[in-house]
């Protein structure tokens, strides 16, 4: 059979690669298993419940989840055979956001995880009159659990009706309406079809390296992100087994019980888990510490697709053997999205055998435009566009998209999709970058986030950004300057890098974010590592004034969008006073 929609995979899959474990997630200390018949039988009582229920097609349900799990799965096939659309909600987004998602895409049920988000979104449920009742995964005391939804789907008697659906339900038809998160602004609901999501799947099959039945990746990036979904779509379609991660905090734990050959991760993980090694490495001390630190040069040095030397063969025995078993010994691939990854991270850790597949793409592209692939990668782009996709770098620099995977546009908003593309039909990312001689996508900024000096020079920040995130003092940076002499930048410590630094060095910094921000010797030793950086810049682009944030930069506290990227304005805004300052004001 062909996958023309979503909910043809699992059959699909079925056909070719039918196994015990389709996905699985632990219940009270095991894992269990979802065989793929099982898999197919649950999500068909479930769209029987959900016609029972009085759904129709074309309605909405949106779905919310603190962790990934297998009852998302189930309604989000379950709902999209019987045409009903899929609205994905972030868990950490404010209440005022939840309203306006749910609003906006007129859903008529919502379904949710856990307590907590229950009572979230019940204590906004009298402002949603469209919105007629809260289903929740776990079982929460007086409140409607999700299976006795499943209850009213027991009679097979209209699965004929739900087949009836399916075969009716097109490629073009609506599957869900993504809500970005945006740096500014309302939230924009992204529409994508059923051919959209699938033409990525298909698009990116080429970039899957060993396809075997017997793999296993494992989910911890939220589903409710479109790139991490069409990724649960890919490995289906592969034959590769979904584990789901219990939380962020067991990540480390699940890795050496799965023992995963493939996981998505973002930049920041990668720089934590770094970090991690690093420490370890260093504190080992005497001999042991030497080696490491001998071999994290090998590391820097390495050339993708070379022979590795004799010292690399023993640094690999001694030391990155230990990197790979604490990703569970297994890992073929880790694939990077969401941000621009640090090239020296991405090169010592091929050095260790663990290569990153470094892409990129939008919500609004489904998501993948481009990514590197085993057989052809260049460390520091974001590999080749995908076989569906025809991108074009305009004059400006800007990456503009035309394909299958392009979104519809924006729910009910025409003037944002008018505004969206050119007049030629491409999709305008707003990101600014290259195309080299071999095809390999190289992102060198966002043309929002470019800034003009008020000597008529720009700036692009997430380059230095990137380079300054390599520094082990620096969690967090944002390069300002937009109409001012000189570019400047914000910053956040590594605290606990920060800390450990003192310690070793004998100096006295504080403890608290408060008093390691005010340390003179941390701004020192940071505007070091910053004018390193500025050697590999013109001299319009430097940075010539830092200040310390003394305040960890974080989803809550609205400093970054829940893919943790910088909401610039909203950082400006917080930290008024350090910008004020660097300027002399």
């Amino acid at each position: 059979m062909e996958v023309k929609r979503i909910f043809d995979i699992p059959y699909y899959s079925k056909a070719h690669f039918e196994k015990d474990d389709f996905v699985c997630d632990k219940r009270n200390g095991k894992w269990e298993k979802i065989s793929t018949e099982d898999y197919i039988k649950i999500t068909n009582q479930l769209s029987r419940a959900l016609l029972n229920y009085g759904l129709k097609k074309g309605d909405k349900i949106a779905l919310i989840t603190s962790t990934n799990r297998v009852e998302w799965c189930f309604f989000d096939q379950a709902a999209l055979q019987i045409g009903v659309v899929t609205v994905p909600i972030y868990p950490s987004i404010s209440s005022e956001d939840c309203i306006y998602n749910l609003e906006n895409s007129d859903s008529k049920i919502c379904v949710v995880s856990d307590d907590k988000l229950y009572e979230k979104i019940n204590s906004i449920k009298r402002q949603l009159p469209d919105l007629q009742d809260i289903f929740t995964f776990d079982k929460v005391d007086n409140v409607k659990n999700w299976k006795e939804l499943l209850d009213l789907g027991k009679d097979t008697a209209i699965q004929q009706e739900v087949d009836f659906i399916k075969n009716s339900v097109s490629e073009d038809d609506l599957a869900s309406i993504i809500y970005t998160s945006g740096t500014t602004g309302r939230p924009k609901g992204v529409m994508l079809t059923h051919k959209n999501i699938v033409s990525d799947v298909l698009g990116c099959e080429d970039r899957v390296p060993h396809k075997d039945s017997k793999n296993r990746g494992l989910s911890f990036l939220p589903l409710c992100h479109v790139y991490e979904r069409m990724v649960l779509y890919l490995f289906m379609t592969n034959g590769i087994s979904i584990y789901f991660a219990e939380s962020n905090e067991k990540l480390s734990e699940n890795l050496k019980e799965v023992k995963p050959q493939y996981m998505t991760v973002v930049p920041r993980m990668v720089e934590k888990v770094y970090d991690a090694i690093y420490k370890r490495g260093t504190e080992a001390g005497g001999i042991k510490s030497r080696i490491f630190l001998w071999s994290l040069k090998i590391a820097e040095n390495y050339k993708p697709g070379k022979s590795k030397s004799l010292s690399h063969i023993i640094a690999d025995k001694l030391v990155f053997s230990k990197w790979r078993d604490g990703l569970g010994g297994d890992i073929i691939t880790l694939v990077s999205g969401s941000a621009a990854l640090s090239k020296r991270l991405n090169t010592m850790f091929h050095a260790a055998g663990i290569p990153i597949l470094e892409g990129y793409g939008l919500t609004e592209t489904s998501p993948v435009i481009a990514v590197n692939s085993f057989e052809h990668t260049k460390i520091g782009s974001v590999g080749r566009p995908i076989k569906n996709i025809d991108l074009k770098v305009r004059e400006d620099g800007e990456i503009t998209v035309k394909g299958p995977t392009v979104t519809l546009g924006y729910y009910k908003d025409e003037m944002q999709t008018k505004e969206a593309f050119t007049e030629d039909g491409y999709f305008k990312t707003g990101d600014i970058g290259i195309l080299d001689e071999d095809n390999f996508l190289f992102i060198t900024d966002r043309k929002k986030e470019m800034f003009k000096t008020s000597g008529g020079k720009y700036v692009a920040p997430q380059v230095i950004e990137n380079l300054a995130k390599a520094s082990q003092f620096i969690e967090q940076i944002m390069v300002v300057g937009d109409g001012e002499k000189m570019p400047t930048a914000l910053v956040q410590p590594d605290f606990e890098f920060a800390k450990n630094w003192a310690l070793k060095n004998n100096i006295n910094i504080g403890n608290t974010p408060e008093e390691i921000a005010g340390s003179k010797d941390l701004k020192s030793e940071i505007e070091k590592e910053i004018a390193k950086i500025n050697e590999h810049l013109g001299n319009w682009e430097q940075v010539k004034k830092i200040e310390l944030t003394p305040e960890i930069w974080t989803e809550d506290n609205g400093l970054l969008t829940p893919t943790l990227k910088l909401k610039r304005k909203a950082i400006k805004a917080y930290f008024i006073k350090l910008y004020d300052k660097m300027y002399d004001r």
